[in-house]
């Protein structure tokens, strides 16, 4: 799943980001109102942290033109503890409230809970479970099951799991991997990809006798159901 962070902060940023991707989200990260008021607008998010005090544009202005075309679920960060602007926050359409500092622990549950009830008025849209055979993956409860055993992934694991499953049956070149799954740039040198799909089909396929992610060779990886 997809988070947008706008935070002016960049220590807190940074904290924010790696922390959520340690959970196996998706991070884009905004140092401004003006920038995440563009990535929230024209990008796909699941769920938004949005800080009160941002330059440019202040976060209630940011959340009230988002409101007007998305129904994105945002998660409003501030160091102010006044009554007042949480129920701002709330009328302009936040959909809950985290006063800093906080603890990692509860901005994850905060951000787990929201993502459950956007999946549920989502119902129909993008999907939060996949299927491929017998194998399952549920983004919200970030569980993935093969033939009803649970599979103990890495973080980065599901996350290169996620991207395989949503768009299953297609080629994912190494570049296209690194560059989703790592933000980075493939360096033909490395071999981190390599490693990475070799240590999840270990867990995904190896038990099993049915393969479900195979390797086309000179072109990159497919998750799909291949017929014997």
């Amino acid at each position: 799943m997809k988070i947008l962070v706008v935070e002016d902060e960049p220590k807190l940023a940074e904290y924010l980001r790696k922390a959520l991707t340690e959970s196996s989200y998706v991070v884009d990260v905004a140092h401004g109102g003006i920038d995440g008021r563009y990535l929230a607008l024209e990008g796909r998010y699941d769920l938004v942290l949005l800080d009160v005090m941002l330059p440019g544009l202040d976060g209630f202005t940011v959340l009230r033109e988002l409101r007007r075309e998305k129904n994105v679920p945002v998660l409003m960060l501030t160091a102010r503890d006044k009554v007042e602007d949480r129920v701002k926050g709330l009328h302009e359409g936040a959909d809950d409230y985290l006063v800093k500092p906080f603890a990692l622990s509860e901005l994850l549950a905060r951000v787990q809970a929201l993502l459950r009830r956007g999946a549920v008025s989502a119902a129909g849209q993008d999907p939060t479970v996949f299927e491929l055979a017998d194998l399952e993956l549920d983004l919200v409860r970030r569980k993935a099951t093969r033939a009803g055993q649970r599979l103990d992934l890495t973080a980065k694991e599901f996350t290169l799991l996620t991207l395989l499953l949503r768009r299953h049956g297609q080629i994912l070149s190494r570049t296209a991997l690194a560059e989703q799954v790592w933000d980075m740039n493939f360096d033909s040198n490395t071999n981190v990809v390599e490693v990475a799909v070799r240590r999840l089909r270990s867990k995904i396929d190896d038990p099993f006798e049915k393969k479900l992610l195979h390797t086309v060779r000179g072109m990159g990886y497919v998750l799909e159901e291949r017929e014997p």
